[in-house]
């Protein structure tokens, strides 16, 4: 049987994803009352980082403990990754003493290579291109307080980056509507905005954009490796921050999602993310139960 490895949602199909979200919300309801579940028992998780994380790192160590297996932590200063071994050869031996491999880095053309010589699962846990398990979670928290994704409107704020990329792909695959308010200069790949033609839509008002919609998401003005742009991107957002304003453009009770961490005063205000409308908190806890999911979905063969 071909290696399934999950590096965008466009590597399942629209029923694997949603029968993953489906899965997803037992697990959790069985992990919440204290039922033992071990499908992993003395399997070992790879976990390499090249971008820190909290939420990743936890969530998915967690997870593989609570399956009965184990996870083991790669940094570039522990790992020849770090020193310049080719990621051909990484891949090949690493694929010989784990089960699976979570890569967290910054180019998208690194984990492409890795799952390309790898003969065990590769996971995304974040590039420049693509966070896809981020949205494993979202659609499983709007899942369990909304109900029905398909034919719902989402609308993203914020700059076109690589969480706005995983929620264009998941607009096609969960099949709803996503607008897209962004400054001009920060738009999505056109080539993915053209695969998304009857999904997506940019509409460069945000408070027009979030009008109508069922739930309104954001991420930082700059991320990790964008520092030096900070300033910059402060003024060109300054218009783009998720506020009340916002939020009552949006229908009565559409939720608020954001992947964390947050700047409170920057792209969303406090009184969003601390408001009743927010549902972060729970977005977040449940990295944990989609990502066992995804362990399950790719090293359980039924």
């Amino acid at each position: 049987m071909a290696v399934r490895h999950f590096l965008t949602l466009m590597d399942l199909s629209r029923q694997e994803l949603i029968n993953l979200t489906n899965r997803a919300i037992e697990l959790k309801q069985m992990q919440k009352s204290g039922k033992v579940y071990e499908p992993l028992k003395n399997k070992v998780l790879g976990m390499i980082f090249e971008k820190s994380s909290t939420r990743t790192r936890v969530s998915f160590e967690t997870g593989m403990i609570q399956f009965g297996g184990g996870a083991i932590f790669l940094s570039p200063r522990d790992s020849q990754l770090g020193r310049g071994e080719p990621i051909a050869d990484s891949a090949r031996v690493l694929s010989q003493m784990v089960d699976i491999i979570m890569i967290r880095t910054f180019e998208h053309e690194k984990i492409e290579t890795f799952a390309k010589y790898s003969d065990i699962p590769i996971i995304n846990a974040l590039t420049d291109r693509a966070h896809p398990c981020q949205l494993l979670a979202d659609m499983q928290c709007f899942q369990e307080r909304r109900g029905q994704i398909q034919g719902k409107t989402f609308t993203w704020v914020g700059d076109g980056n690589n969480m706005c990329y995983s929620y264009i792909n998941a607009a096609r695959q969960w099949d709803f509507k996503l607008n897209i308010a962004c400054p001009e200069g920060y738009d999505p790949d056109p080539q993915l905005m053209q695969e998304a033609s009857d999904h997506v839509e940019i509409i460069r008002d945000p408070i027009a954009a979030a009008k109508g919609s069922d739930c309104i998401v954001t991420d930082v003005w700059a991320s990790m490796g964008q520092e030096e742009e900070q300033r910059q991107r402060e003024k060109d957002f300054a218009n783009y921050q998720v506020n009340d304003t916002v939020m009552s453009q949006a229908n009565k009770d559409a939720l608020f999602m954001h992947c964390l961490p947050a700047h409170r005063g920057e792209e969303v205000s406090a009184s969003v993310i601390d408001g009743p409308q927010s549902v972060v908190w729970d977005e977040a806890g449940n990295r944990l139960h989609a990502q066992k999911a995804l362990l399950e979905f790719l090293l359980v063969k039924s």
